[in-house]
């Protein structure tokens, strides 16, 4: 390669750049270099301050051409190129040149992406977060003996100790890989599609990061498999309102989702809800501001409350409310009223699915 730089640099000045840059990496990269060893060379080469930054751990790396520690808030890059390893973007690398770009950066910065992904697969466990979905299937099937089960943790990078936590997702938008990445900044974590609804399988959940948009039930039973079976439930029961469900809040609500149905269909009370809130799956506008008022007023078990949460005066609450009960044929002033509203609602979510 460096043979070739010299003959071409009396031929094109920007080619025999170029292959210097490839050269350049290619020694780095034979030489097994860690990140922070790629940023400060990187950095001396470009003669500006460059990051590497890592979108799963967070962690982000900023080198002034010195070699030290680049000092204060990043400054505007002047050229970024992601990171990608097996076809997952998982980080950035930048340059933050205080002039103009250079003709190289963008070659250089290439090169940098490369022996970035090179080296996050080498040190560690691997760090995207799509996984092979015949391996994660192993994990949450009820099918999967315990020694199969165990061996497939352990090739998603799961080492043998606490549970693992499940989460079922439905990111209409946004990428699997991404609400991983949120949700679980610690690693390790793994994603797959698996008969059109995300798993998430990670060691811990921050309930509060799923972007908005996202619907997602949580298991954490001790057993993958039970816990799966768990988060499938809690997303079932989710809603605008309370997108983010865990099983352990469902409480005897969970035992509905066991209920055949044709059964929950011919139950009296949720004939009568399906009459007023209409088809589950795409209620009309009337049929959805009654349903918006009664899940307002289930949740918060009193018209002020379910007022304040609708932005509306309660004497208007109130009157939704008493028109739902006659519709119900239910008094959902009363606690025994409120109780069956709110499992015929809960069974009106669960045909939904």
């Amino acid at each position: 390669m460096e043979a070739l730089a010299v003959r071409l640099s009396g031929l094109d000045p920007y080619v025999d750049g170029a292959l210097r840059i490839v050269a350049f990496y290619d020694t780095l990269m034979r030489r097994r270099v860690d990140l922070p060893a790629l940023a400060r060379a990187s950095a001396g080469l470009a003669e500006c301050v460059t990051g590497v930054g890592l979108h799963g751990t967070g962690r982000t790396i900023r080198v002034a051409p010195d070699g030290r520690e680049a000092a204060g808030p990043a400054g505007p890059a002047s050229g970024t190129v992601p990171v990608v390893l097996d076809d997952e973007e998982i980080g950035t690398v930048w340059l933050e040149r205080s002039g103009p770009a250079g003709p190289l950066d963008e070659v250089l910065l290439e090169r940098l992406a490369l022996a970035v992904a090179g080296a996050v697969e080498r040190y560690g466990p691997a760090r995207t977060t799509m996984a092979d979905p015949a391996l994660v299937e192993l994990v949450i099937s009820a099918e999967t003996d315990e020694a199969a089960r165990a061996r497939a943790l352990r090739l998603l990078g799961f080492a043998a100790g606490p549970p693992v936590l499940v989460a079922a997702v439905r990111s209409p938008r946004l990428p699997l890989d991404r609400v991983g990445g949120v949700v679980c900044p610690g690693r390790p974590v793994k994603a797959a599609r698996i008969g059109g609804v995300g798993v998430i399988l990670a060691s811990a959940v921050d309930r509060t990061r799923f972007p908005a948009g996202v619907r997602a039930g949580i298991g954490a039973a001790d057993g993958p498999d039970l816990a799966w079976r768990e988060a499938r439930t809690a997303l079932r029961l989710t809603t605008e309102r309370e997108p983010v469900l865990g099983h352990a809040e469902l409480g005897a609500l969970a035992l509905l989702a066991e209920v055949p149905r044709e059964v929950l269909r011919g139950n009296p009370d949720v004939v009568a809800l399906l009459g007023v809130a209409g088809d589950p799956g795409a209620p009309e506008e009337g049929a959805r501001e009654t349903l918006d008022t009664l899940e307002a007023y289930c949740a918060a078990g009193s018209l002020r409350r379910a007022a304040d949460v609708l932005h509306l005066h309660h004497s208007s609450v109130a009157r939704r409310v008493d028109l739902i009960g006659r519709a119900l044929s239910v008094d959902l002033t009363t606690p025994a009223g409120l109780t069956r509203a709110r499992v015929a609602l809960t069974a009106w979510r669960l045909l939904s699915d």
